[in-house]
C-alpha cells in the first residue's frame, strides 16, 4: 500500500511539474543558465546547451511519471527516478546551503562546508531565489524547495526498494490508479494552478496509453507506449517553444497593467529596517538602539550608525520595467500613458532571429500609413547602441530602440524577437515572432 501512494504520488507530481516547466522550457533553460553562471556551479560550458537540457528534463519527468503509474519498466524507472530526484535534492539543496552562506558570512562555518562541498562553495557565489521547479506558476524559496525534495527522496525511495516487485498492473487496477492521479493532478492544476491544461493531457495520454497497452500484443509494448508518452510530451514542449507559453504565470501576462504591478499595495507591508547607534559617552563608545535615544544623552558624541533589515516589505511583482533611449531619458511613464503603443522585444538583438523582422517592419508600416492613426512603435534591447545601430541598418528599422534590463525583457515574452501591444499600460496582446499578424489583423481586433 505505501509503494502504490507513492506511486500515485510521485508519477501524478512529476506530470505536474514537467508539463509546468515544458509549458516554458525557454523560461527553464534562463534558470540553468543561472545554475551554470561562474557564481553558481561554475559549468559556463553548458550554456549553449540549456534549451535541450530543460526539455530533456521536462520530457524525463512527463514520462517517469507515466511510467511510475503504470508500473511499467520500473527497474529502469525506478533507477532513473532516484538518479533524477537524488539530482534535484542536491541541486536544491546546494542552493539553500549557499544561499545561507551567502547571507550569515560571519557564521564561521564556511571553511568545514568548502571542506566538504570543494568547488561548490565559493567566495564569488551568486545567489540563487529560486530552483525553478515549478517555473514562474509556484515560488518556492530555497529552503521550500530542498524540503520538499526531501520529501519526495523518501517516496522515491520506497519506489525504488519495490522495483524489482512492482509489475504492470491490470485493468482495473489500472483504471483506479489513472482516476485516482488523475483527481491528484486536477486538484494540484485548478487548486493551485487555476489551469485545466494538465487535466486534459492527462486524460488524453491516459487513454491512449491505456489503449496501446490492453490491444497490443507485440513483445515490445513498454517501449512503444513510452515512445507513446515522448512525443506528446516532446512536441507541447516544442510547441511552446516555437510560439508562446499556452499559460503565461508571468506579471506581464495579457491583461495585466503594468503600471499598476509596479507599485505595492497601500496597505502592504513595508520594510523594517533596525538601527544600531555608536556614540561616545565619557570616552567610551557604546551602543544604543533608536528608542534609546542616545542624541538625548549629556555630552554624547556620534561615532557611527549601523541599519539592518530585519522584515522583507512587499516588493511589487513588476520591479525593472525601466526603459531609457540613447541619451539615458527615461520615458518609462510616456508608454505606459500611451493609448495604444507596440513594443518589439529582443533581450539580445545580436541573437535575434533577423529574418522575422520583416514581419514586424510591416505592422510598423502599415500602423505608419494608418490614416485613423496607428500606434507608434518602440524596439526594446538590452544591448548597446553600438550594436543596436548596425542591426537596424541591416535589417531596415525605421523605430526607434530603447535600452532595458535583460532578465526584464526575457520575463517579458519567450521570443527574441517578439511583439507586445500596450493598452495604457494594460497588455492586450503578445505574438512570438512566428505568430505575428498582420496590422489590418491587429486593428480589427483590438485597436478599438
Amino acid at each position: 500500500m505505501l509503494n502504490r501512494i507513492s506511486r500515485l504520488l510521485v508519477g501524478s507530481l512529476f506530470i505536474v511539474s514537467g508539463l509546468i516547466k515544458a509549458n516554458d522550457p525557454i523560461g527553464f533553460s534562463y534558470k540553468l543558465n543561472d545554475y551554470f553562471a561562474p557564481g553558481v556551479l561554475n559549468m559556463p560550458w553548458a550554456d549553449g546547451w540549456a534549451l535541450e537540457l530543460s526539455v530533456l528534463v521536462c520530457v524525463a519527468e512527463i514520462v517517469l511519471g507515466v511510467a511510475v503509474l503504470f508500473g511499467a519498466r520500473m527497474r529502469l524507472a525506478g533507477w532513473s527516478l532516484l538518479i533524477l530526484m537524488i539530482f534535484f535534492t542536491f541541486l536544491t539543496g546546494y542552493t539553500a546551503i549557499a544561499n545561507w552562506l551567502f547571507d550569515n558570512p560571519e557564521s564561521g562555518i564556511t571553511g568545514s562546508l568548502e571542506g566538504l562541498f570543494g568547488f561548490i562553495i565559493r567566495e564569488d557565489y551568486s545567489y540563487m531565489k529560486d530552483c525553478g521547479c515549478f517555473g514562474d506558476a509556484i515560488k518556492l524559496d530555497p529552503w521550500e524547495s530542498f524540503v520538499k525534495d526531501l520529501v519526495l527522496l523518501v517516496f522515491t525511495g520506497v519506489i525504488f526498494k519495490n522495483r524489482n516487485i512492482t509489475k504492470p498492473s491490470d485493468l482495473p487496477t489500472d483504471l483506479v490508479n489513472l482516476g485516482i492521479s488523475t483527481v491528484l493532478i486536477a486538484g494540484f492544476a485548478l487548486g493551485i494552478l487555476g489551469w485545466s491544461f494538465p487535466i486534459w493531457f492527462s486524460l488524453v495520454s491516459f487513454g491512449l496509453l491505456l489503449g496501446i497497452k490492453q490491444f497490443m500484443t507485440h513483445a515490445n509494448r513498454d517501449w512503444i507506449m513510452a515512445a507513446g508518452a515522448t512525443l506528446m510530451s516532446f512536441g507541447f514542449a516544442y510547441y511552446c517553444i516555437e510560439h508562446l507559453p499556452i499559460k503565461d504565470f508571468r506579471p506581464y501576462r495579457i491583461g495585466n497593467n503594468i503600471a499598476e504591478l509596479k507599485e505595492c499595495p497601500p496597505d502592504a507591508p513595508q520594510d523594517v529596517y533596525e538601527d544600531t547607534w555608536y556614540y561616545k559617552v565619557n570616552g567610551e563608545v557604546n551602543t544604543y538602539t533608536t528608542e534609546e535615544e542616545p542624541w538625548n544623552i549629556a555630552g554624547a558624541e556620534f561615532v557611527d550608525r549601523e541599519t539592518e533589515l530585519i522584515f522583507k516589505g512587499c516588493e511589487p511583482p513588476i520591479h525593472d520595467f525601466v526603459l531609457e533611449d540613447s541619451e539615458g531619458n527615461g520615458l518609462t511613464e510616456d508608454i505606459l500613458a500611451e493609448p495604444y503603443i507596440f513594443l518589439v522585444i529582443s533581450y539580445d538583438i545580436m541573437k535575434a532571429n533577423a529574418a522575422a523582422q520583416a514581419a514586424f517592419n510591416t505592422v510598423n508600416e502599415g500602423a505608419m500609413n494608418d490614416p485613423d492613426g496607428g500606434p507608434y512603435m518602440y524596439g526594446l534591447s538590452a544591448n548597446s547602441y553600438t550594436e543596436v545601430e548596425p542591426y537596424r541598418h541591416d535589417n531596415q528599422v525605421a523605430y526607434d530602440v530603447l535600452t532595458g534590463d535583460a532578465t526584464m525583457l526575457k520575463t517579458i515574452i519567450r521570443s527574441n524577437p517578439g511583439l507586445l501591444l500596450l493598452k495604457e499600460g494594460t497588455v492586450i496582446g503578445k505574438w512570438h515572432y512566428n505568430d505575428v499578424p498582420t496590422y489590418d489583423e491587429i486593428k480589427s481586433t483590438l485597436l478599438k
